[in-house]
């Protein structure tokens, strides 16, 4: 694939980045794509390795090889193609995906990886603006209707692919606007939302139906959450006036940090913080926002919610802003031979952290103190570590300003109320019961309710919901016609 000797040849280069000092001030994308010389010089890095362990290393099997490929050629038109074969909206993933595809490149097991994710992000937007990407309503509508309960990238990948198969889909999201987490759980400055917008208005052109600010189930959960609607449709409504169903929420349940002090105020989730500013950033009026400025922002949890809740907070102009992560601190490098190609566990810095931030280790919340009923400092300790079990380590206990907590601690599943209003049988960990194999793929325990992505699987990423999609609208393709051609 690629140039013969073109890994040898050429080095990696990654995207440019706006300076931090410029990006703090606004919620724009700031990451430069690579230009069409570059993008043919990093696809000819892609080497002919026999196994390509990438294809594997992506939960979509993006055919990695062969758009490096066609990159390299300069066809960008069948790279987009191949791109699109096997991802609905490689415009997601080419910006906020972690890339484990990457971890699983044969070149980056003794070198620098293959690019794969700014070639990706390269040939998506170069497609876009081309006009490249235009809608593929069905050539023979089948007269089946199907629900879709959820307008993230799970539900959103199965609607389209369903829509194309030529069903009747109606997609249900509770809040008012298309996308899920990605729209109010991904700031902007990582994905602007219009790229959200575009797929949704190429979709309705498919013929998908988009019913926003409904909310599905029979008894609405905690409103800290998220902002529901007040229009209620009944699981037992939608059963009856649907041929299939999929529930395909995020999940959506955080985790909380019951210690004294966690009824303060200025002691808040991340789905609290983080949805307000993007309702703001899209021209709405939020009252009571939660706001950093000037304060000193303690962040609880080392993950991408935590480090989104670090560049909202500096975008806010905080006085201060540190990280506070449970789990020791990572080593810098992996061990490629013990882990490749698999997904290393290293030390990761995103560009949030860049743009200010301080960062701690093995550190445990033990309460929260305040006055007047609002927090003003965090009380924790030093943990200690051993056979992956942890425990205090003695006299380490110390405070820090704290004006604001953010709690980024990940979610535990989703919300019961959806899944209880359809009565599926849950899993161990309280999400929907189905397997992704054999004939009973992504059935629950309801005759024609199939659940996809978060609701399925529990916390989990964008490419992983977009393939979870895709197979449930395959498995609802057969169950409703008997046989499919949807892709896998």
């Amino acid at each position: 694939m690629g140039k013969v000797t073109g890994f040898l040849e050429f080095e990696r280069q990654e995207e440019t980045y706006q300076a931090p000092a410029e990006r703090k001030h606004h919620y724009k994308e700031f990451v430069m794509r690579l230009d069409d010389k570059a993008a043919k010089v990093q696809g000819a890095r892609c080497m002919d390795c026999g196994i390509p362990f990438c294809n594997n290393g992506c939960p979509v099997n993006n055919i990695i090889p062969d758009w490096n490929d066609l990159v390299f050629k300069g066809d960008w038109r069948t790279a987009l193609d191949t791109l699109h074969s096997t991802n609905n909206f490689p415009e997601f993933t080419g910006r906020i995906c972690p890339a484990p595809c990457e971890a699983a490149c044969t070149l980056g097991f003794n070198d620098d990886p293959v690019g794969i994710k700014s070639i990706e992000h390269f040939i998506i937007d170069k497609g876009w603006e081309s006009g490249w990407v235009v809608p593929m309503p069905p050539k023979h509508k089948t007269g089946k209707k199907v629900a879709v309960v959820g307008a993230g990238p799970a539900g959103m990948a199965a609607a389209q692919q369903l829509a194309r198969a030529g069903h009747e889909v109606t997609v249900f999201e509770k809040n008012d606007r298309i996308g899920g987490l990605m729209r109010y759980g991904i700031p902007d400055f990582k994905m602007e939302k219009s790229h959200i917008d575009r797929r949704v208005e190429q979709m309705k052109a498919e013929g998908v139906t988009f019913r926003t600010g409904v909310f599905v189930g029979d008894k609405k959960p905690d409103p800290r959450i998220a902002d529901y609607s007040k229009e209620t449709i009944s699981a037992k409504q939608l059963m009856a006036d649907f041929d299939a169903v999929v529930i395909s929420g995020g999940a959506e349940q955080p985790r909380d940090l019951p210690v004294p002090g966690r009824e303060l105020k200025g002691v808040h989730f991340a789905m609290e913080f983080l949805p307000l500013q993007n309702k703001v950033n899209a021209g709405d009026k939020v009252i009571d926002q939660i706001m950093a400025t000037g304060k000193n922002v303690v962040v609880i949890g080392g993950g991408d919610t935590g480090s989104d809740c670090v560049g909202t907070s500096n975008r806010h102009g905080a006085t201060a802003v540190t990280q506070f992560e449970l789990l020791p601190q990572p080593p810098e490098t992996e061990n490629k031979p013990l882990v490749w190609p698999y997904w290393p566990t290293k030390l990761r810095t995103s560009s949030s952290h860049e743009e200010g931030c301080e960062r701690d280790w093995s550190v445990g919340t033990k309460r929260f103190e305040g006055s007047n009923g609002k927090v003003e400092k965090l009380i924790g300790a030093r943990l200690e570590w051993k056979d992956g079990k942890m425990s205090e380590v003695p006299n380490s206990e110390f405070e820090i300003k704290a004006d604001l907590v953010l709690l980024a601690m990940g979610f535990v599943s989703p919300v019961a109320s959806v899944l209880e209003a359809f009565g599926v049988e849950k899993d161990q960990r309280s999400n929907a019961r189905a397997s992704t194999e054999g004939e009973n793929a992504y059935k629950t325990s309801v005759n024609k309710v199939f659940a996809a992505g978060d609701m399925r699987r529990g916390q989990s990423l964008v490419v992983w919901a977009i393939r979870e999609g895709r197979q449930c609208a395959r498995a609802v393709d057969e169950f409703l016609m008997g046989s499919t051609e949807l892709p896998r």
